[in-house]
């Protein structure tokens, strides 16, 4: 049951972190570069909220398998695999755009920046497909932690 909240606590992370890249965004297309910072900087910390309360609830609690029916598997963990690559790649995008905004390497932050935002989107966008695919469509089935099965017990 816990690690069934968390993850609901997880996609709002996910979803207020898209909202504030958004108002980010606006805000640079109209030249209000503090006020796209502040906007971005939180979305940044919305992110990494969601990633540490991830990593922490699967290592502690784990991740619920896919109850559903049998037929729909393939899809659904094909899905994850796209979304857990897209994942990947929007993280090691997201950090570079951040280092080149934090150096103020601008003309380089500009040319990756869009991609990142698009990237970090689509994630979004597969990981909330995933996430009412395994929490409102479906029973979620059990969850197995990573130091639960390690100690063996």
């Amino acid at each position: 049951m816990l690690a069934i909240v968390f993850s609901y606590i997880n996609e709002a992370c996910i979803l207020i972190s898209v909202a504030c890249f958004i108002v980010g965004w606006v805000h640079i297309r109209h030249h209000r570069v503090r006020v796209h910072r502040r906007w971005m900087l939180r979305g940044v910390v919305f992110a990494a909220l969601f990633f540490i309360i991830y990593a922490l609830k699967t290592v502690l609690l784990g991740d619920n398998e896919f109850g559903g029916p049998k037929s729909v598997r393939p899809f659904y963990y094909g899905f994850l695999q796209v979304h857990s690559v897209l994942a990947t790649v929007a993280a090691i995008l997201g950090i570079i755009t951040l280092v080149y905004a934090s150096r103020a390497r601008f003309s380089r932050h500009r040319k990756i920046a869009p991609w990142t935002l698009l990237t970090w989107f689509v994630t979004a966008a597969t990981g909330l497909v995933v996430f009412i695919l395994l929490y409102i469509v479906y029973t979620p089935g059990q969850a197995a932690g990573l130091l639960y099965s390690y100690l063996g017990r």
